[in-house]
Order: structure tokens, then sequence, then C-alpha cells
């Protein structure tokens, strides 16, 4: 069966016969070359090492081109990484920083509601910092510290943690420490962090 052409195939196929016998006629056989070389005055007979050195010039261009290719691949994942990277770390840290108290106070394990101004030692109590935590990023945990400071300003106790995954803007959590019937007595002060920050502090007294 003879094929049929319309009439876009037609205008192709000739652009592409044009195409070729252009790019024949631009294209020299060897006894050309060797003629041409003659000429010139230069040796044919290095013809055919002159083409394995000229192919092998064109290889190592064409590696060159993929080898430069695949660095820029690599280059621009690098940079969309650390771009997402540094994307994601701000906007954690702006989550973060509207992260404030609302309210905080201490207790004894028997918890009542509110908040103590002094503790007495004798009966070695394990004393709760309670904090109620507002514009708490839902879906994520946060990284928690406590610091627990006597009346001489040395830090005796440093809490670390990290909360259950937040499903609530208003979050209680809270820090404890035992204090011993040998404690200095006097104000003694426990401070909150949030990744490193200071979110609240509490003073209160152990007698």
């Amino acid at each position: 069966m003879t094929q049929r052409l319309t009439q876009k195939q037609l205008t192709q196929i000739i652009a592409e016969v044009q195409g070729l016998q252009i790019r024949r006629e631009g294209e020299l056989d060897q006894e050309q070359v060797k003629e041409i070389l003659q000429e010139l005055n230069l040796p044919p007979e290095l013809l055919d090492e002159a083409l394995i050195q000229l192919r092998r010039r064109q290889g190592l261009e064409v590696k060159q081109r993929r080898s430069i290719w695949l660095i820029s691949v690599v280059v621009a994942g690098l940079v969309v990484a650390i771009a997402s990277t540094i994307y994601f770390n701000q906007q954690r840290t702006a989550v973060l920083s509207r992260v404030s108290t609302q309210r905080d106070r201490i207790s004894l394990i028997s918890d009542d509601g509110s908040s103590l101004k002094a503790i007495s030692r004798q009966t070695n109590p394990e004393v709760f910092y309670r904090v109620t935590l507002k514009d708490a990023p839902i879906g994520q945990k946060l990284s928690l510290s406590c610091m627990w400071i006597d009346p001489t300003g040395q830090i005796v106790k440093e809490n670390t943690y990290q909360t259950r995954e937040i499903n609530t803007n208003v979050w209680d959590t809270h820090c404890r420490y035992r204090i011993n019937s040998a404690a200095p007595v006097g104000d003694w002060t426990v401070k909150m962090f949030l990744e490193g920050r200071m979110i609240s502090d509490e003073t209160f007294e152990v007698k």
C-alpha cells in the first residue's frame, strides 16, 4: 500500500532532505582531506592518528560537558536543600518566638490550683513549677528546661525534657525538684527556658 503524506509531513521531509544535503556537501572524504594536507605541505600519513586524537578530544569534551551538567545539578540540589533548611528554621524560630507564659506557679504534688510562696524543707517536699503556655505550636514538640537556683545563686538542679506533641494552643507543663532538709533557707528561684530562651521565672521561700 502506498503511504500517503500530509502537506505538513511533506514540508518536514523536504526540510530534512535539504539539511542532509547541506551537511553532506560540507563533509570531506579522506582522499580529499589528504589532498588538502599535501597542498599545505603536511604529511598525509598522519591523518589516521590525527582522526584518533580528534575523536578522543571530542569524547573528552562530551565527558566534560556531562560532568559540568552533573555538578550543576548537585549544586542546585544543595542550594535548594540549604534554602529549604534555612526557611524551615526561620519558620520554626518565628513560631517559637510567639510562645509565652500565660500563668506560672509553685505547688507541691498535692495541687489545689494555688501558688505557694513558702516551702518547708523539713518534709523533703517535691516542689513543682507549673507553667501554662500560650500560643503553643500545635503538632510540634517543645524542648524545655528548668533551672533551680538556691539563695547563694548556685544552680542546684536542671531539668531538661521534651513535651508530648502539642494539640492545643494553651498547654500545661511542669518541672520538679525535691528539696532536702539540708537545703539552704531563703529565696529560691526557678526559671523555665524554651530552647534556650527564658520564658518564665518564679521566686519562692524555703524555710
